[in-house]
C-alpha cells in the first residue's frame, strides 16, 4: 500500500498535464447543469399521461427510482472496465450515452418512452464514479479532500444554472430543458475527444476482469466486508435513502404545497448549488484547518437534520419561508458531507482500486436513490407531504453513531 502511494505521489506532475484538471472539472459542472436542469420539468411532463393526480407523485419517484436503478448495475462494470482500460474511453461512452437519453427524455409521447429515455441515461449514468476515479489518478492522497471540495463547488456552480436555466427554458416547451442537456453534454464529448488524456497509467490497471467483479451485488459484498469501508458505506447509505427521496418528491411537494411554477422551482434547485459554492469557496478551507474528515462529515449530517426538520414544519403549516432556510441549512449539510466522504473513501485505497471503489460507492449511492424515491412516493402520498422530510431526520440520526464508530481510514 505504502510503495504504491509512494509511487503515485512521484507521478503526480507527470499525470496532470494543461487538460487533465480542466477537462475533469468542465465536466462535473456539465453533469451539473445537465442533471439538474431538468428537475423542475418532470412533473409538467409526465402530467399529461396520468389520469388521477395521486399517481403522479408515483410516476415521478419511479422515474427517479428507474434510473438509480439502471446505475446500480452500470457503476461496477463501468468501474472495472475504467480500471481495464483507462478513464478516457469509458468517460466519453457514457457521457454520448447520456446526450441520447436527455434526448428522447425530451421527444416524449408516451410514459414508455420518458422510462426508456431515463434507463438509457441511467446506464451511463454511473460514470460519475469513473469521474472521481479520474480525479484520484490526478491528485495525490493528501489533497484529494480539497481537490473534492472543488469538485463539489463546481458541481455547486451547475447545479445553480440548471434548474434556473431549467425553468426558464421551460417557456419554449417542457422538453426544452431536455434537448439543451443533450447538446451541452454532446459539446462536453467534442471537447473531452479531443483534449480529455488518459489519467491512469497503463502499469497501475487491472491486469484482468472477473465476472465477480461486475457483479454489483458481489461488489457490494465485497466492499462492505472490508473493515475500514463499512461504517463509512453504511452511514452514507442511510443518509442516501431520504436524500434521493427529497430529490425525487421536491418538485411535486412544492406544486402541491405552494403551487409553485417550473421558474419558481428551478431558483429553488439552485439554493442548493448556491450553498455548494458558499461553502466550498469560504467555509470547507477552514473546517478543514479545524476538523477532520469525519468531523466535517457529521457536521454535514447534523445540519441535514435541521434542514429536513424546516423543510417538514414548511408542509406542515403551509408556510414556504421555512422551505427556504431548511433547503439554505440542508444545502450546507450536504455540500460539507460529500467531499469529506469521498476524500474518506479515496484514502482507503490504492490507485489500481480507485475505479472499483469509486464505482462500488455510486452503486450503493444509486441503490439507495433507487429505495429513496420509491419509499418517499408511497409515504408522501399515504403519509402526507411531510412524511419523506420525517424519515430523513430518522435515518439522518441512525447513521450519525454509525459513523462515529468508522474505523480509522490510512492518511
Amino acid at each position: 500500500m505504502f510503495k504504491c502511494r509512494s509511487h503515485k505521489e512521484r507521478n503526480t506532475e507527470q499525470t496532470i498535464d494543461k487538460h487533465a484538471l480542466p477537462f475533469g472539472l468542465i465536466s462535473v459542472f456539465l453533469c451539473g447543469i445537465g442533471f439538474s436542469i431538468l428537475t423542475p420539468v418532470v412533473p409538467f411532463l409526465v402530467q399529461p399521461y396520468i389520469s388521477h393526480p395521486g399517481e403522479q407523485a408515483i410516476v415521478v419517484t419511479l422515474l427517479t427510482s428507474v434510473y438509480a436503478c439502471c446505475v446500480f448495475f452500470a457503476a461496477p462494470v463501468l468501474g472495472a472496465l475504467s480500471d481495464k482500460y483507462g478513464r478516457r474511453p469509458l468517460l466519453l461512452a457514457c457521457l454520448l450515452g447520456s446526450a441520447i437519453g436527455y434526448f428522447v427524455f425530451g421527444i416524449g409521447g408516451a410514459l414508455w418512452v420518458l422510462f426508456a429515455g431515463r434507463i438509457i441515461e441511467g446506464i451511463t449514468g454511473g460514470s460519475i464514479g469513473t469521474i472521481f476515479a479520474y480525479f484520484a489518478d490526478i491528485i495525490p492522497p493528501e489533497q484529494r479532500t480539497k481537490y473534492f471540495g472543488w469538485v463539489s463547488a463546481v458541481v455547486g456552480v451547475g447545479t445553480v444554472i440548471g434548474p434556473t436555466l431549467g425553468g426558464l427554458l421551460a417557456k419554449f416547451g417542457y422538453s426544452a430543458p431536455m434537448y439543451f442537456g443533450a447538446v451541452i453534454t454532446l459539446v462536453n464529448v467534442i471537447y473531452g475527444f479531443f483534449f480529455m488524456p488518459e489519467s491512469l497509467k497503463k502499469n497501475n490497471r487491472l491486469k484482468e476482469i472477473t465476472f465477480v467483479r461486475l457483479n454489483p451485488f458481489t461488489q457490494l459484498a465485497n466492499l462492505l466486508s472490508m473493515k475500514n469501508l463499512r461504517r463509512l458505506l453504511v452511514s452514507a447509505f442511510l443518509l442516501w435513502v431520504p436524500n434521493g427521496s427529497l430529490q425525487a418528491v421536491f418538485s411535486q411537494f412544492t406544486m402541491d404545497t405552494f403551487s409553485w411554477k417550473p421558474a419558481l422551482i428551478g431558483l429553488m434547485f439552485s439554493i442548493m448549488g448556491v450553498q455548494d459554492i458558499i461553502s466550498q469557496g469560504f467555509i470547507m478551507p477552514k473546517l478543514l484547518k479545524k476538523l477532520n474528515d469525519k468531523q466535517i462529515a457529521i457536521l454535514g449530517m447534523v445540519s441535514e437534520i435541521i434542514g429536513y426538520s424546516l423543510l417538514a414544519l414548511s408542509a406542515l403549516f403551509s408556510f414556504y419561508p421555512l422551505l427556504i432556510a431548511g433547503m439554505f441549512i440542508f444545502g450546507f449539510g450536504d455540500s460539507i458531507f460529500g467531499p469529506s466522504f469521498n476524500g474518506m473513501l479515496s484514502k482507503s485505497v490504492d490507485s489500481s482500486e480507485q475505479g472499483r471503489i469509486q464505482g462500488g460507492s455510486q452503486s450503493i449511492q444509486a441503490l439507495a436513490r433507487m429505495v429513496g424515491p420509491i419509499i418517499g412516493g408511497q409515504i408522501y402520498v399515504s403519509l402526507g407531504h411531510a412524511a419523506p422530510a420525517f424519515m430523513g431526520m430518522i435515518l439522518i440520526a441512525a447513521a450519525i453513531p454509525v459513523l462515529s464508530k468508522r474505523t480509522h481510514v490510512n492518511r
